[in-house]
């Protein structure tokens, strides 16, 4: 099989994590992805977490990816650049505002050398208005977005979320509009710029909050905390590990009626407390209190488990480590094994969306400047001595990948 987007490809100068989210997300799909990338610098991720080139942060956000090593601060550099991107379909970009309009490769100079370009632009706050020139980070945008303001506890501050929202969350978007876009150039042979701010993109994942609690802006949304209800909350699990904790959400009669089964205490469906919805209101910390004497006599897994076959929506609340070695994910296929060439053998998260028809095997993420001399070869015809030439110069990075045992 062949990844839907085979016919797709993409020149990608993205760093970090939300631009790279985005072309990791058509690589996965089948994209030919070539990460461009600084000589003996590359993507800042590289340099994050851990000793080597090699991070797990760039590990995580680049498998399925081909990395091409030039200096675009050199006349030659940026000439091999402009020279391939008549061979590509789509540029991508998230630096800081007017990187790349001190490197002239804007919109209007790669449009004179590929009419078809698809240029797509990843900015924290987008290309105008009073915040354009301001700098972003994944929580910048998420602080911006609205996305602290509705995490914590009632009566306390505004909390970080803990996942990476702001980036991957734009990341995911900006992938979408380029495949739009993709689709849009097939039918009519244009391309186009696309652009997109992460602060506007957090506020897509906050409509659902925005909807139960900002009465249309008139008002701020609350914190509630874990608890959305008397049965939808976080309760205690036998370990007493920082994660041993099972979230439950009884969100209807029925499932309150599976719930007080499930627990084996049936009669609290006719304790007068919590006979309706509007007692059980009223009396949900003493609710609480029950539910939470079933659980804490349970492993996190073992409350999901009966939880879930009760028909009661229910998680255990699975760490990092934890979903790596999760049964489900594995039989699933979707925890990941692949071989890097330096880092050994890797186990990675793998990519949720599963095409029938066109499935895309994961590959590791590419050390710096591993496929310069492929890529040049095959898209600009030049030759091994003159690839040669422009490594000595400092102009083209080339990795040395390790030969196998």
């Amino acid at each position: 099989m062949t990844g839907a987007l085979a016919s797709m490809r993409v020149l990608d100068m993205t760093q970090y994590e939300a631009g790279t989210s985005c072309t990791q997300a058509l690589a996965f799909l089948g994209a030919d992805v070539v990460k461009v990338e600084q000589p003996e610098v590359g993507d800042p991720g590289r340099g994050r977490t851990r000793g080597t080139d090699n991070r797990p942060y760039f590990l995580n956000w680049n498998a399925n990816k081909r990395s091409l090593a030039i200096a675009l601060d050199t006349p030659e550099g940026r000439d091999l650049l402009l020279g391939l991107l008549p061979k590509f379909d789509v540029f991508v970009e998230n630096y800081g505002p007017g990187v790349l309009e001190k490197l002239d490769l804007g919109y209007e100079v790669m449009r004179r050398h590929h009419p078809r370009i698809i240029y797509a632009r990843l900015k924290g706050f987008g290309l105008s208005g009073p915040y354009a020139h301001y700098k972003s980070y994944d929580m910048v945008a998420q602080a911006a977005g609205g996305a602290f303001s509705v995490t914590g506890f009632e009566g306390g501050p505004p909390t970080r979320p803990g996942y990476t929202v702001g980036d991957s969350g734009t990341g995911m978007q900006l992938a979408l509009a380029i495949t739009a876009a993709f689709v849009h150039r097939l039918q009519t042979g244009e391309g186009q710029e696309i652009e997109i701010s992460m602060q506007e993109a957090v506020t897509y994942y906050m409509r659902t909050v925005v909807a139960g609690g900002s009465d249309f802006g008139r008002q701020a949304a609350p914190r509630g905390g874990n608890r959305a209800g008397p049965t939808v909350d976080l309760f205690p699990c036998a370990g007493g590990g920082p994660n041993d904790y099972v979230y439950v959400m009884a969100t209807t009669p029925r499932m309150w009626d599976a719930l007080a089964g499930a627990i084996g205490r049936p009669e609290l469906r006719e304790d007068p407390r919590f006979a309706t919805g509007e007692a059980r209101t009223e009396h949900a910390d003493a609710l609480g209190a029950e539910i939470a004497a079933w659980t804490s006599q349970r492993t996190k897994y073992e409350a999901m488990r009966v939880l879930g076959e009760a028909g009661v929506p229910a998680s255990a609340v699975l760490d990092t480590r934890d979903l790596h070695q999760d049964p489900h994910l594995v039989a699933r296929g979707f925890i990941q094994k692949v071989q890097h060439p330096t880092e050994g053998e890797l186990t990675l998260l793998g990519w949720p969306p599963r095409l029938s028809k066109s499935d895309v095997p994961m590959a590791p993420a590419p050390l710096l400047g591993q496929h310069s001399a492929e890529v040049l070869a095959a898209d600009l015809g030049l030759a091994a001595a003159e690839i040669e030439r422009l490594t000595a110069a400092g102009v083209v990075g080339a990795a040395q990948v390790p030969a196998k045992a």
